[in-house]
């Protein structure tokens, strides 16, 4: 029923037509299925498991299994896996103030949509068409409202008009940091008005295609990225762009990496030690997970703290009794997605490894074992250098021999069904 993962890049279908008249046409509806094939700037094909088949996604499934609706999580995937798909090579590495290939706003919806359907269980879809259409009336009001500078104005007089439309006329405020989730949807940015930078620098992206659709954008413009704290994401005259520039510029796929790694840092269940990484504080949770065979098994890295002991229980605690929706906490649910798209963006073989942490308090042992066994094969030959990555590695065959040890049990499989031991002993997120 299950594949592993291999990591290489799938076949990306050619890019589709450019420009932005593709925004007001409705989606066709999305398969059901919860295994897909998307792939973001790879070109050589491949497969995704020893006989051919795509890798198992297991949160939809699982839910299922423990009879819980995912007919709109699967329809938003679908969509976020389609515009994916539109990611040829080029495109990906393509800044987002020229945003080729696939539509960023769309995906950015589909990802909103999907978790608001983990968390809400609504009987409606979140209206991704609705927020596509409040978005372009974002950027026609740059122009009805007055804020079109005169013909043959400066580059950057231009650009100093959109700033003021977009962050003193429109509101538009940068919040820092991940306690407030209301930052990182951006549904929620365009009705709050407030969001990371990354939504910020989206919504930035999305009102010069549209001028640069309506040929009021004569000349090249680039977004500047800020990498501090208080900066607001602004544009340039690309012509007087300097070499330093260069890490200030966000492309299409590192756009939605970013934001789906800061959902998974922010719903990431273990939380202990922010010095680490996260795979090793779900491996350091081990020990008191679903997966603790035994009391005298050694820690799966180094000396635990008591007070990383301690949050390590508290973690698992929570979990077992369905806390979900404080943002400091953690959320299951919305990281396994998180970690499923970042796989599907084919962008780092460690997200199997860190995919495979999760199933494994999921329950999910044998796709566990598949996916570490897959990361594995991903960066068998590479030379590591940092201790961080030392012990991670280290992590990794322990955790893979625990998972072993679990599954050699006589009946396993037929004595436990993941999906009815795991979300249904926790209560709903709300």
């Amino acid at each position: 029923m299950s594949c592993a993962a291999v990591w290489v890049p799938s076949p990306c279908s050619p890019s589709p037509a450019r420009g932005c008249t593709r925004r007001r046409q409705r989606r066709g509806s999305a398969s059901s299925s919860s295994t897909f094939r998307a792939c973001a700037g790879g070109d050589a094909s491949g497969d995704g498991g020893g006989d051919g088949r795509p890798p198992r996604m297991v949160l939809h499934d699982s839910l299922d299994g423990a009879g819980v609706s995912t007919e709109h999580a699967r329809a938003a995937r679908d969509g976020f896996a389609k515009q994916v798909g539109r990611l040829t090579r080029l495109d990906a590495e393509t800044s987002i103030a020229i945003s080729r290939g696939a539509d960023l706003a769309r995906a950015a919806l589909f990802v909103a949509a999907e978790d608001d359907s983990l968390v809400s269980h609504s009987s409606v879809p979140l209206p991704v068409e609705a927020f596509i259409s409040r978005l372009d009336d974002l950027s026609t009001g740059f122009l009805a409202d007055g804020y079109l500078p005169p013909a043959g104005a400066p580059p950057q007089v231009f650009l100093d008009h959109l700033d003021r439309y977009l962050y003193v006329h429109k509101g538009f405020r940068r919040k820092n940091g991940s306690s407030d989730g209301r930052a990182i949807y951006l549904h929620s940015v365009l009705t709050c008005r407030l969001g990371s930078a990354l939504m910020l620098s989206l919504i930035y992206s999305e009102i010069l295609k549209m001028l640069r659709l309506y040929g009021l954008l004569e000349f090249s413009v680039e977004i500047f990225f800020p990498h501090d704290l208080n900066s607001l994401p602004r544009g340039y005259d690309k012509h007087k762009s300097k070499l330093g520039d260069e890490p200030h510029i966000m492309t299409s796929k590192s756009l939605l990496v970013e934001i789906l790694k800061t959902l998974k840092n922010t719903f990431w269940p273990f939380q202990s030690n922010q010095a680490g990484s996260l795979f090793l504080n779900s491996v350091s949770a081990n020990q008191h997970g679903p997966g603790n065979v035994g009391d005298n098994q050694a820690t799966p890295h180094g000396n635990i703290s008591t007070i990383e002991m301690a949050a390590a229980k508290a973690a698992q605690h929570r979990l077992m009794r369905g806390v979900w929706t404080n943002v400091r906490f953690g959320d299951m649910r919305r990281a396994l997605a998180a970690c499923e798209r970042l796989i599907l963006l084919n962008h780092d073989p460690r997200e199997l490894r860190d995919y495979a942490a999760l199933l494994y308090h999921c329950g999910y042992y044998e796709d566990c074992l598949q996916y570490l066994a897959s990361y594995q094969t991903a960066v068998a030959g590479q030379h590591r250098n940092n201790p961080l990555e030392i012990m991670e590695d280290e992590a990794v065959n322990t955790l893979k021999a625990r998972v072993s040890l679990i599954l050699a049990e006589d009946g396993w499989s037929s004595r436990r069904s993941p999906a009815t031991s795991y979300w249904t002993k926790n209560s709903e997120p709300w």
